[in-house]
């Protein structure tokens, strides 16, 4: 009962950290001296929290043991490490689809669908890849429950940004 109110709550904390995350237009936000605007800044800084709050959503739930998170965490963080850069371009598909959302065409709105179903194809493919990785230093049991924490809190995520994002108009 605690292990469940702990990921309840620990999920709730992301919901709370990814609220706003597209609520200002990367168009109207002035660029710093590097050229990086402030929403993109701030993007930086949620994404790098959400994270941090992940791993601890992950920590709290494994229950690893002091020679099991020894061996865990390098490939946890190598994981990961793959997995940003993969949403990298998600959030670059998101912010190109908030400038262009009053502008959108057909071809442009099918385009854009591509690159995010194309972002979803990577993302599984890279569980794929880390499934006998993982499975090599935790038991089974503990690389399907690393996956489905990490398939839960990620679609957590997705929901919030996509309640953030409006509907394609017809």
């Amino acid at each position: 009962m605690i292990r469940k109110n702990l990921l309840t709550i620990s999920m709730a904390a992301i919901v709370i950290l990814t609220t706003g995350f597209v609520r200002q237009s990367p168009a109207q936000t002035p660029s710093n001296s590097s050229g990086q605007s402030t929403v993109d800044q701030q993007v930086d800084l949620l994404r790098r929290d959400i994270r941090s709050e992940k791993k601890q959503i992950i920590a709290a739930n494994m229950q690893l043991t002091d020679a099991e998170a020894e061996k865990f965490w390098p490939v946890y963080d190598q994981y990961t490490a793959e997995l940003v850069k993969i949403n990298d371009t998600k959030y670059a598909v998101i912010k190109e689809y908030a400038a262009n959302y009053n502008t959108l065409t057909d071809e442009k709105a099918v385009a854009l669908t591509r690159q995010l179903l194309g972002v979803d194809q990577q993302v599984a493919e890279l569980r794929l890849k880390y499934v006998p990785i993982f499975g090599k230093v935790v038991s089974g049991k503990k690389t399907a429950l690393f996956f489905q924490l990490d398939r839960r809190l990620l679609a957590l995520i997705d929901l919030q940004v996509a309640s953030e994002l409006p509907i394609v108009q017809p």
